[in-house]
C-alpha cells in the first residue's frame, strides 16, 4: 500500500497501476518461461491502461459552467450564497469528481459528483457559502473536473472555466448623530432665503399659481414672460460633503500600522491596520451622509478621483456619488482601494520640524534658487506633494456647500499646514488623523484646530463611534463655528 500511494494520483487509478504491475509480471514471466500465451497477455494488461490514458488526454469531455454569487458583493463578515449550474456540451458517460477552487482564507474546497442526483435536463446544481473578514477582490474558481476512462483506469484532471471575481466590500459601522449637518433637517435638505448673488440652481422666478399673494408678483418677470411671474423666495438645495481620503504609503505605513501585501496569503492589497481603520471609517461616513440624502464627492490627497487607482471601482475617474447606485459604488470603489506612493521610510517629523534655525535658513534660500533656476522641477514637485493647489482648486469650487472630512495618515508640521487653509471651503471642516502613539501629534492638530478643522486624533485602536461623536465636544465645536464666522465674514455678537 505504501508503494501504491507513491504512485502518481493524476496519470492512473488504483485499478490502473494494478493493471500495468500485472502486465509487467507476466512479461517477466513469459521472458524466464518462454510462454508466447503469457507474452500476449502481458501486452494486453500494459497496453490496455496506455490507450486508456490517451484517450481521457484526447477525448476529454466539456463543460460548461455558470457561477452567481448572492448578493453578487458581500460586506465582510457577511455570508454569500455561491450557486453553480454545470453543464455537459460532449457525449461521455461515468462520474466526474469536481472541485471548486478557493483562496486559502476561504478553508478548503468544496468537491461534489458530475451528474448530481438532483440533476434535471442535463445540468447539475450545487450551493455553498463563503465569508470573508477582510475586504478585497477573490477569484472563485475554477472548477477542476477530474475525470475516468469508462473502464475506470486512467486519469484526467483540468479546469472547466476561468472562475469569477467576488468582491468584500467594507462593512459600514453605524454612526451616531452628530451637528455636521448644521442647520439641515433631519432628511438633509435646508431652506435656503434668496443671497445677493444667487447661484444658477436658484429659482429665482416661478409661475403665478392660485393663492399667491399678490405682493409676491415680480412685475419685471411678469413684462417679460407676459403673464404673471411671482418671486421664489425659498429653494430647497441638495446637500453635498466631500471626503478626502488620504492614500499615501508614508502616512500609514509609519508607526505601529504593520503593512501587508502580496506576501501575505490572505491578501493581495497593499494595506496596513491603520489604514483598513480609514477604510472602514470612509465607508461608514459616506453611508451616514448618503442615507440624510447628501451628494458625495471624495477626492485623494492629491485633488486626484479618490479611486483612480482602485482595481475594484466601477469608474475609476468618478468622484461625485449620489443616492443608493452612488453608496454602492462607494463600497464596492472601497473593496480594493490600497496605499500607493513612495515606499520609502520618512523621517521621524519632529526632528526635521524642529532642527536648528542656522540649518533651517540655508534650506530654505537654497529651495528658492533652485525653484527660480528649474520652474519645471518646482511644478512637477508641487503638483506630487499632498493637499497641493490642484486639491484646493476642486474644493474651491464647490466652496461653502457642505461640510468637509479629511481623513488622513500620519502628517507632519508642514503637511498640516498645507492643509490647514482647505478648512475655509466648508460649511464645516472636519479632520481624522491617524496618529502614532510613540509621537507627540498635539502640534498638528492645533495646526488644524486654529484654522478652523474639528480635528481628531484616532489610532487604528479606536473606536469610530467614538472618534465621531469627539465632533461634538463642546471645545472643538465652538471653536470651529468661531473660525467660521471669521471666513465668512460674520458679525461677532457683542
Amino acid at each position: 500500500m505504501a508503494l501504491m500511494d507513491r504512485l502518481p494520483k493524476h496519470l492512473f487509478t488504483t485499478r490502473g497501476w494494478g493493471l500495468l504491475a500485472a502486465g509487467a509480471l507476466s512479461l517477466g514471466c513469459a521472458y524466464v518461461m518462454g510462454r508466447r500465451d503469457l507474452l500476449t497477455l502481458a501486452v494486453l494488461l500494459i497496453l490496455l491502461p496506455l490507450v486508456a490514458l490517451a484517450g481521457v488526454r484526447v477525448l476529454k469531455p466539456k463543460f460548461q459552467v455558470y457561477r452567481e454569487f448572492n448578493p453578487s458583493t458581500v460586506e465582510t463578515s457577511g455570508t454569500t450564497t455561491v450557486r453553480l449550474a454545470v453543464a455537459r456540451t460532449s457525449y461521455s458517460t461515468g462520474h466526474v469528481i469536481m472541485e471548486e477552487q478557493l483562496p486559502p482564507r476561504f478553508g478548503e474546497p468544496p468537491a461534489f459528483r458530475f451528474p448530481a442526483r438532483s440533476a434535471s435536463g442535463g445540468t447539475s446544481r450545487y450551493e455553498y457559502h463563503l465569508r470573508s473578514g477582510k475586504r478585497g477582490q477573490f477569484r472563485i474558481g475554477p472548477v477542476t473536473a477530474e475525470f475516468s476512462d469508462p473502464f475506470g483506469l486512467s486519469l484526467r484532471r483540468h479546469a472547466i472555466d476561468d472562475g469569477d471575481i467576488l468582491t468584500v466590500t467594507p462593512a459600514a459601522v453605524e454612526l451616531p448623530v452628530t451637528g455636521l449637518a448644521g442647520a439641515r433637517g433631519n432628511d438633509g435638505v435646508t431652506a435656503t432665503r434668496i443671497r445677493a448673488n444667487p447661484s444658477d440652481d436658484d429659482i429665482m422666478t416661478r409661475e403665478y399659481r392660485h393663492g399667491d399673494p399678490m405682493r409676491r408678483v415680480h412685475w419685471a418677470a411678469t413684462a417679460r414672460h407676459g403673464q404673471l411671474m411671482v418671486r421664489q423666495e425659498e429653494s430647497v438645495t441638495t446637500p453635498e460633503a466631500t471626503l478626502i481620503l488620504d492614500q499615501r504609503f508614508t502616512a500609514f505605513a509609519a508607526g505601529t500600522g504593520s503593512v501587508f501585501g502580496s506576501h501575505d496569503e490572505d491578501s493581495d492589497l497593499v494595506t496596513s491596520t491603520n489604514f483598513e481603520w480609514m477604510v472602514t471609517a470612509a465607508m461608514s461616513i459616506t453611508a451616514h451622509l448618503a442615507e440624510r440624502n447628501y451628494s458625495l464627492r471624495l477626492l485623494d490627497a492629491f485633488g486626484s478621483p479618490a479611486f483612480n487607482r482602485s482595481r475594484s471601482a466601477p469608474d475609476p475617474e468618478a468622484e461625485e456619488f449620489a443616492g443608493v447606485g452612488g453608496l454602492q459604488a462607494i463600497a464596492e470603489s472601497l473593496a480594493a482601494v490600497e496605499l500607493s506612493g513612495p515606499r520609502h521610510t520618512r523621517l521621524d517629523h519632529h526632528r526635521t520640524e524642529h532642527s536648528s534655525e542656522l540649518n533651517q535658513v540655508p534650506e530654505k534660500k537654497h529651495s528658492s534658487e533652485h525653484k527660480e533656476g528649474s520652474p519645471g522641477l518646482a511644478s512637477t514637485e508641487n503638483a506630487d506633494s499632498p493637499f497641493n493647489d490642484r486639491l484646493m482648486d476642486k474644493l474651491s469650487a464647490h466652496r461653502l456647500r457642505g461640510p468637509l472630512l479629511a481623513l488622513v495618515g500620519n502628517l507632519t508640521l508642514a503637511e498640516a499646514r498645507t492643509l490647514a487653509p482647505a478648512a475655509g471651503y466648508g460649511a464645516n471642516a472636519f479632520a481624522l488623523v491617524m496618529t502614532d502613539a510613540s509621537r507627540n501629534n498635539e502640534e498638528v492638530l492645533e495646526i488644524l484646530r486654529l484654522a478652523g478643522w474639528r480635528a481628531a486624533a484616532v489610532t487604528s485602536k479606536t473606536q469610530l463611534t467614538a472618534a465621531w461623536s469627539a465632533f461634538d465636544a463642546g471645545g472643538i465645536v465652538a471653536a470651529a463655528d468661531a473660525a467660521m464666522d471669521v471666513r465668512r465674514g460674520a458679525a461677532v455678537p457683542r
